[in-house]
């Protein structure tokens, strides 16, 4: 199939303005990071110089990953029921726009914002970090491989929460339903991350690649998943 550009970034303004205009939507992406940044932000300020060789039998900064694994989840839920409810749905799908597409396009508007918020607060995290710690600790938190996996899992954990989001929101006749059956569905990565982040799973060189690995096919395997199961006209017939 040949994706077209045009109208996938049709889609994409126009998931952008809706989240613009949703308040809703707006203080789900400013709250939630805020739920994940300040525990190992108290946790990396609080270190004395002396105890910084901690951060090395633990790794505070992986819940930080939480906010990629979460938030666009949480977003993509609103995607297709939250424009059911609304009724700007139907006009959309009876054009005609391949589902692949209005997916991609959908998908897209989540994962640009969602991504732009986790850069954001990782940045806060390193400047305050930088600042106001302890320069041993510093040093420590901005270490090369720390900054590499928040590059690398960023994207591949807000790909699947988006997937997952808009699978729950596409098979959803309630906007907070959706919302929280993607964020239970999210947890498990969320779960490993606090996990690694205490030390309970070891972070290693070889956890990481097959992590980065089985995202990779996860997210591969998503878009495909989730068109297959867009009913497109159940969700033009159906009642509201």
């Amino acid at each position: 199939m040949t994706l077209s550009r045009r109208r996938v970034r049709a889609i994409f303004r126009k998931e952008l303005r809706e989240y613009r205009r949703n308040s809703s939507i707006v203080w789900t992406m400013a709250v939630i990071p805020l739920l994940f940044i300040l525990a190992p932000l108290i946790q990396v300020l609080t270190l004395p110089a002396t105890a910084s060789g901690a951060l090395l039998s633990g790794d505070p900064l992986a819940i930080l990953l939480g906010i990629p694994a979460l938030v666009p989840g949480t977003v993509a839920a609103y995607s297709v029921v939250g424009e059911r409810q609304q009724g700007t749905l139907e006009p959309v799908l009876t054009t005609p726009i391949p589902r692949e597409e209005f997916l991609l396009g959908k998908a897209l508007a989540v994962l640009v914002p969602s991504l732009a918020i986790s850069v954001v607060v990782y940045a806060f995290f390193l400047a305050i970090v930088e600042l106001f710690a302890q320069s041993d600790v510093a040093s420590a938190v901005l270490s090369g491989p720390d900054i590499l996996a928040q590059l690398l899992f960023t994207p591949l954990l807000a790909a699947w929460s988006i997937w997952v989001g808009i699978a729950v929101s596409s098979r959803s006749s309630d906007l907070r339903v959706a919302q929280q059956l993607s964020a239970l569905a999210n947890l498990p990565p969320v779960a490993i991350l606090y996990l690694i982040a205490y030390n309970v799973i070891p972070a290693s060189a070889g956890l990481a690649l097959g992590f980065a690995v089985l995202l990779v096919v996860l997210d591969s395997l998503g878009w495909r998943f989730v068109a297959s199961v867009f009913d497109r006209e159940r969700m033009i017939t159906s009642t509201r």
